[in-house]
């Protein structure tokens, strides 16, 4: 079985008005050049799930984008994401702002086919104040009330990852694999982009295989794509692009997303952009972050 894809055949598998995970984590290992192909798309009126980044942000200041369920969207040393800081302040945008932990017990409540997940998070807190859809619930079993975090259903997901094959079977060999393998079991379609694609064979080897999160029967289709979460980071391969954020940063101030756009991502492929950020050596050797 051979799930190898273009990004064109990936976003091709897409339609107006999906809700569409969003795998990563802020500023880190975003599936960034399958964002790029959505944004030289006519894809519209999109419902993200994400712990977000430039990806929301980027698809917000595009009009991609109807609804976004968040934790959190931000750079991370850029604590405000500059477009959804607009689009938010602007209120173009449905929302559901909810806790870190919830958004994993949405995903893992999809995953599972159940409708939702008693959490005693959120209790006495604005999150349900704010969120009417999220309802608090009697326990059948004592006098005690819990919120019933609904499933996120999603349509597709997008994640990037360090290494497949082209049967699907997918490693994440990052410090942290976040929320990815959560995502691509709530997915109708999880597609892939991937730093490498090995042969089948590698993942015969114990020590390779213990980085694989999820089955391969979750993996739809695979796109190979180095360099393809840049600017976003990922380990071990290569650091978050601090230059390139800061002037992505600063666009929002400066011109707007359509200047930005117009350098990186209008009408070119992908390696027109990273031919445009110093090609994939230059991606290569950026610095991982220290904490």
């Amino acid at each position: 079985m051979n799930k190898q894809m273009s990004l064109k055949e990936v976003v091709g598998q897409l339609r107006d008005g999906m809700t569409i995970g969003i795998g990563g984590w802020g500023p880190r290992r975003k599936p960034m050049a399958l964002v790029r192909e959505i944004l030289n798309s006519d894809l519209k009126d999109l419902t993200i799930v994400a712990y977000g980044g430039a990806d929301v942000g980027m698809l917000c200041a595009a009009g991609k984008v109807k609804k976004v369920i968040f934790a959190f969207v931000t750079l991370d040393f850029i604590p405000l994401e500059p477009y959804f800081r607009q689009a938010r302040q602007s209120g173009e945008l449905e929302v559901m702002e909810i806790d870190e932990g919830m958004m994993l017990l949405g995903l893992r409540a999809a995953a599972w086919g159940c409708p939702f997940i008693p959490t005693k998070v959120g209790l006495g807190t604005d999150v349900i104040k704010y969120n009417p859809d999220i309802k608090v619930i009697d326990s059948p079993y004592d006098d005690k009330e819990w919120v019933a975090m609904p499933a996120l259903k999603l349509d597709a997901a997008l994640v990037h990852v360090n290494k497949a094959d082209t049967r699907g079977v997918c490693q994440i060999t990052s410090p942290d694999h976040y929320m990815d393998d959560w995502f691509a079991r709530a997915a109708e379609k999880t597609f892939v982009t991937t730093e490498e694609i090995v042969d089948t064979e590698f993942f015969a080897d114990e020590a390779q295989a213990r980085f694989v999160f999820w089955e391969r029967s979750q993996t739809t289709g695979v796109v190979h794509a180095p360099g393809g979460a840049h600017p976003t980071s990922c380990a071990p391969d290569y650091g978050f692009d601090v230059p390139h954020f800061k002037e992505y940063n600063a666009s929002a101030k400066e011109g707007g997303f359509a200047v930005y756009a117009d350098k990186y991502i209008t009408g070119k492929s992908e390696d027109d952009y990273q031919q445009a950020v110093g090609g994939i050596d230059a991606i290569k050797k950026l610095p991982l972050p220290t904490y």
